[in-house]
């Protein structure tokens, strides 16, 4: 009979660097289509500086807003993508009006496309409003009884993390204000930080509208893991 070996479960090895985070945020989409002018996000960034700021106080984390990454992700120990857009089931509307799907950018850092991030974490987190209505950071969201989530579909292979700041609705900042918060303060595993997250997000805010469709509707963030291994951001750091 085979004789059944202890497992041993490791953390995701820690390098040089945390992590490269790259924010993409599309706040203006009027310069290509002046006739768009409802698509504009306004107090994007309010959410990137608490973004950016969050991120470097973390450590040695290296800071871009679209940049040059694939050279210096050897040393790093994650990368890290924010993507902050209007978007739909699956897809995300890029500064020039087209779609794009979520998947075509996650599979942009597989370890065929990118060999320095094998083996690595890879984190994506999701703000993308479902909704024109109302601008960004001022209304909480979400239907009360979402439909089925089709997230897991984004992640292409092992080593990554979809976090989404929401299943269904219109947009808010309370996901990147609590993502940032438990962050900076929690020393807890990824998906540990994440499922605090939710809890906030979901038990904490709800919306405050004159639309009685949209009132006093709360936000349920979401998130796809194919992570193989604990990752601890704080341990990461030297």
């Amino acid at each position: 009979s085979a004789v059944k070996m202890p497992r041993a479960f490791e953390p995701y090895k820690k390098h040089k660097n945390m992590g490269k985070c790259l924010i993409i945020s599309n706040d203006c989409f009027s310069f290509f289509s002046p006739g768009s002018p409802h698509l504009c996000r306004k107090g994007c960034s309010v959410d990137e500086n608490f973004l950016s700021n969050t991120f470097k106080s973390l450590g040695k984390v290296q800071y871009d807003v679209i940049s040059s990454i694939l050279d210096v992700l050897l040393y790093n120990s994650c990368f890290v993508c924010v993507l902050m857009s209007h978007g739909e089931e699956g897809t995300i509307l890029g500064s020039d009006e087209r779609w794009m799907p979520v998947k075509t950018l996650t599979s942009l850092m597989t370890s065929d496309l990118c060999p320095s991030l094998r083996d690595k974490p890879k984190l994506f987190f999701l703000q993308a409003c479902r909704g024109l209505e109302y601008d960004p950071g001022v209304e909480a969201d979400s239907v009360e009884a979402p439909g089925e989530f089709f997230g897991i579909s984004d992640v292409p292979e092992a080593d990554f993390l979809c976090c989404y700041s929401t299943v269904e609705g219109l947009h808010c900042s309370v996901f990147i204000h609590e993502l940032c918060e438990m962050l900076k303060d929690c020393h807890l595993e990824i998906i540990q930080i994440m499922t605090r997250v939710n809890h906030c997000v979901a038990n904490h805010f709800q919306s405050y509208t004159t639309d009685p469709d949209t009132h006093r509707k709360r936000q349920m963030p979401c998130f796809a893991s194919i992570l193989t291994k604990d990752f601890y951001l704080h341990t990461a750091i030297d």
